[in-house]
């Protein structure tokens, strides 16, 4: 695609949502979690390749946003007996995830994964899919902080998520956003369901500014990357 068809394509969904106001995060996926499954499974092979990427050896694993787990389905079929912490927003996201995965070593954690404490040197491998392209580059690098620390020296992050490919379209997204917010009297801090991804370049800086070593693009999936940080040492 093109940079001006991607600009323009966005610019003109913005155009025809105008007036949407913007929704609270936990609310959207709420009233959603019938449909979900059925709507993420475009990106089914992204999954079962995130499975393919975690290392044999791995026994810990991290998974920020997890939603129903669909990412889990896979990870389980190859690992067992991994112990998992999985963080969501929404209970019933994870309700859903303790129906399918009850009798695995699984640990569901409701709450906010920016403000969650994930220990230091705990996890093998620390997974997120479609989760962050709700947020500034800024905050992300903070996360990744968090997630680099509590990764054990060597352990990985794997990360598949929205991107777009040009910066002008980025600023497009962050302006729409902020528009939408102050229309809509949304305080700071609060989570809405609007669609802010940062380019790969921009993504990869943010995983930089972290602590991790080189990022790696392993493959790009239907538009949708798949990207390895390393936790140096190890």
């Amino acid at each position: 695609m093109s940079h001006s068809q991607e600009y323009a394509d966005l610019k003109k969904w913005y155009d025809e949502t105008a007036g949407e106001r913007c929704e609270d995060m936990t609310s959207f996926f709420d009233a959603r979690i019938s449909g979900y499954e059925e709507h993420m499974s475009f990106w089914s092979e992204h999954y079962s390749r995130i499975a393919e990427l975690i290392p044999e050896n791995a026994a810990n694993l991290l998974d920020l946003g997890c939603g129903t787990g669909l990412e889990l389905d896979r990870i389980f079929e190859r690992f067992k007996d991994i112990r998992v912490t999985a963080i969501d927003l929404t209970e019933s996201m994870l309700e859903k995830l303790r129906e399918k995965h009850g009798g695995k070593n699984l640990e569901t954690v409701n709450g906010d994964y920016f403000l969650y404490d994930f220990g230091e040197n705990v996890y093998d491998v620390a997974v997120s899919v479609e989760s962050l392209h709700h947020f500034t580059a800024d905050k992300k690098a903070g996360l990744f902080k968090k997630i680099c620390r509590a990764l054990k020296p060597g352990g990985i992050y794997i990360e598949c998520d929205y991107i777009v490919e040009h910066p002008e379209t980025e600023e497009l997204a962050f302006s729409e956003c902020k528009r939408r917010r102050e229309r809509d009297g949304i305080p700071e801090g609060q989570y809405v369901h609007f669609d802010t991804p940062l380019t790969l370049e921009h993504e990869l800086e943010a995983m930089r500014a972290g602590g991790f070593g080189e990022p790696a693009l392993v493959e790009n999936l239907k538009g949708t990357p798949i990207i390895i940080a390393k936790k140096r040492g190890g």
